[in-house]
């Protein structure tokens, strides 16, 4: 014992390996204040408007964040997988859940508790990191999000939409293959009906750029409907080529009076 302690005076190095912090680890075990559980799919973890007191964690599957308004009328605000955190509107003192989660596959996911996780924010520097992270991608996505339900067109925000689920534009290679998902769904996601959804579903299928046969196959090709017009979302995907028929109102307005055309981050801009 006498020589191991001697050791780690002269080798600050791994005195301070006996206390890091993997969060991936801390995350993938239980412990005081964080428990694990599987969940089958469809099933409820927390309904709009229930005491919000814990956050939680995906290791594995899809989950849905969905509201509905006093009208009784149902919009699908989020779809989160393997990786993420929901929930944590508790930790900015958010009293009451303002959506409800349900798994939409086979899922495993670890339920932290508030106060754990507020202890976890002070001590643990590495575990900070990562929420902060998320919270950041999240904001951002919510932001696009927005800006894509004020200038695109449905047909545009649902090849978008299906190009995200897809993971197009992400760092890892895209899935190419959306998990079976109903039309009613994909209709709540971008805000139209499912009519709608229907005959543009259609339409994608026939111009072959995606396979559509209970699961859908996603075709490097359905991103000439997103690049097809400057609409101000348009970089989400991939660059964008410039197509003057296709120009939103303000840029044609812009044109016929000789104006410079408003740029991607002005729109957005002027729309804040």
């Amino acid at each position: 014992m006498k020589e191991k302690d001697q050791q780690n005076k002269k080798d600050p190095q791994n005195k301070r390996d006996q206390h890091y912090f993997d969060p991936k680890a801390f995350l993938a075990r239980t412990g005081a204040g964080r428990a694990m559980a599987d969940y089958s799919r469809n099933y409820t973890l927390f309904r709009q408007g229930e005491p919000a007191d814990a956050i939680f964690y995906i290791q594995k599957g899809k989950i849905k964040l969905t509201v509905v308004s006093k009208q009784g009328k149902e919009a699908v605000v989020a779809l989160l997988g393997t990786g993420d955190f929901f929930g944590e509107g508790c930790l900015a003192g958010q009293p009451l859940r303002m959506a409800s989660a349900s798994t939409m596959s086979e899922c495993s996911i670890m339920r932290l508790e508030k106060a754990a996780v507020i202890r976890l924010l002070h001590d643990q520097p590495a575990f900070s990191e990562v929420l902060l992270h998320h919270l950041l991608s999240r904001n951002i996505r919510i932001e696009e999000d927005l800006v894509d339900q004020l200038f695109n067109s449905s047909e545009k925000r649902l090849a978008r939409t299906l190009l995200l689920l897809a993971r197009y534009g992400a760092q890892d290679q895209p899935q190419r293959v959306i998990p079976k998902i109903s039309q009613e769904m994909l209709a709540e996601m971008i805000g139209t009906t499912r009519s709608r959804v229907n005959f543009f579903m259609n339409k994608f299928r026939k111009l072959g750029f995606i396979q559509y046969n209970g699961e859908i196959h996603v075709n490097k090709s359905l991103l000439s409907v997103v690049l097809q017009e400057e609409g101000p979302t348009l970089a989400l995907i991939g660059k964008r080529r410039p197509d003057h028929r296709g120009m939103p109102t303000v840029a044609k307005a812009a044109r016929a009076r000789r104006e410079p055309a408003l740029t991607r981050f002005q729109l957005v801009n002027s729309a804040e």
